[in-house]
């Protein structure tokens, strides 16, 4: 995926690579795409609260997020290519 190819959806300006950040207990991560639904993990489900296991990496995928210069508009894409350096 080439980011010079993209121009925004909505108002054609230019598109600009960037990434959503996640975060916890003093982490910071890049989102990340899983398929299928969550499954809550032991903890969560004797608490009854909405933690949820964590999938092994291979299978999550990178989410990386474009926003246009001109009118904001954030569309995301999950790629192998977003991978953190």
């Amino acid at each position: 995926m080439s980011q010079s190819a993209l121009s925004c959806p909505k108002c054609s300006g230019t598109m600009e690579l960037g990434f959503t950040l996640d975060r916890s207990h003093g982490a910071t991560y890049s989102g990340q795409w899983v398929n299928g639904i969550p499954k809550r993990n032991w903890l969560a489900s004797w608490l009854d609260i909405g933690m949820c296991q964590l999938p092994p990496a291979k299978e999550r995928i990178t989410i990386g997020t474009f926003r246009c210069q001109s009118c904001g508009f954030l569309e995301s894409y999950a790629c192998d290519e977003f991978k953190p350096t």
